[in-house]
């Protein structure tokens, strides 16, 4: 009898093992077979995408950027200042025949904007085949010489020109405007006194007695002093002061402060001396009170033309 029992439990257990065996098979196959469906659905997308993709790419390049009706054919250019038109399409880097609907505008602004003579870019797509662009150009207002060693020694006379807010700007080559024989330089008041190794083409200036020297140039063209003087030079060199050379001779020395103030202030005092005959040779309207002054006789002092006033850079090509 124990040993009838034992081999019965043998076939008992052998059963089990392989209802086991099997429900573990059939589970197995069913997980695979999910995974294989799940596996073709995403293939399938991922394959129907890129189709999608290739052919949606392959149809804007045939009907938008490779249609020859969307090909730059003209360029509209409007500024306010002087560079030609042609010079100012030249640097927006767009050709004849460029897509205008793959065109970069941020691009093309950037690359105008950079070039230190522009201050502004604004740039528009006229569909089907027109690009606009409105340009605003930096005004100079001052001029500064310097010097720069020479390859084969020496030192050669550099100019740069300032704009009213520091900008460093090469002079621009009168073959570049529309008025070659009208761009001279001679015009623009002298600053001193600048630290030469801070003059780079592009480059801001930020020391204050030059940020002040541009101040007093840019409001004594609206001053009571307009037409009676012009400045000719100013020295940054001293601190707290600048010292200003007119065209007519005079020498005046305005603090950095309150330039509106002691252009005023220059007013009565001219105005004072012509009522006595004469000219002021030196000024100082630094100081608060009793204005230290001398002068000359106005028979003494040969009459200078005041330089005219009319900007040379503006409002040309609108």
């Amino acid at each position: 009898m124990w040993f009838a029992n034992k081999t019965k439990n043998h076939r008992g257990r052998r059963q089990a093992v392989l209802d086991v065996k099997l429900r573990s098979d059939q589970v197995r196959a069913g997980r695979l077979r999910v995974v294989s469906v799940l596996l073709a659905i995403f293939g399938g997308g991922a394959l129907a995408f890129l189709l999608l993709w290739r052919g949606g790419q392959l149809t804007l390049d045939r009907f938008i950027y490779q249609n020859p009706s969307f090909a730059v054919q003209s360029i509209e250019v409007q500024t306010d200042g002087v560079i030609t038109l042609e010079q100012l399409r030249k640097w927006s880097g767009v050709k004849s025949g460029d897509n205008l609907l793959a065109l970069d505008l941020l691009r093309v602004k950037r690359d105008l904007e950079m070039i230190p003579l522009i201050k502004s870019a604004a740039v528009q797509r006229v569909l089907p085949n027109t690009l606009r662009l409105s340009i605003g150009e930096r005004e100079p207002v001052a001029q500064v010489v310097t010097l720069r060693p020479r390859a084969g020694g020496g030192f050669d006379r550099v100019a740069y020109h300032l704009d009213e807010t520091g900008r460093v700007m090469q002079p621009l080559d009168r073959r570049l405007t529309t008025e070659p024989e009208g761009q001279a330089n001679d015009w623009l008041p002298l600053i001193t006194g600048v630290n030469g190794a801070e003059l780079m083409s592009g480059r801001a200036l930020e020391t204050p007695q030059v940020l002040a020297a541009l101040r007093l140039v840019a409001a004594f063209d609206h001053s009571p002093m307009t037409g009676l003087a012009d400045i000719q030079r100013v020295d940054v060199s001293a601190p707290e002061v600048l010292q200003v050379r007119t065209g007519q001779g005079a020498e005046v020395v305005f603090a950095v402060a309150d330039i509106d103030r002691q252009l005023r202030r220059w007013r009565l005092v001219h105005d004072l001396g012509l009522r006595n005959g004469r000219v002021l040779s030196t000024l100082d309207l630094s100081v608060s009170n009793n204005l230290p002054a001398r002068w000359a006789e106005a028979r003494t002092v040969s009459p200078a033309s005041i330089k005219p006033k009319t900007s040379r850079y503006k409002k040309k090509n609108v």
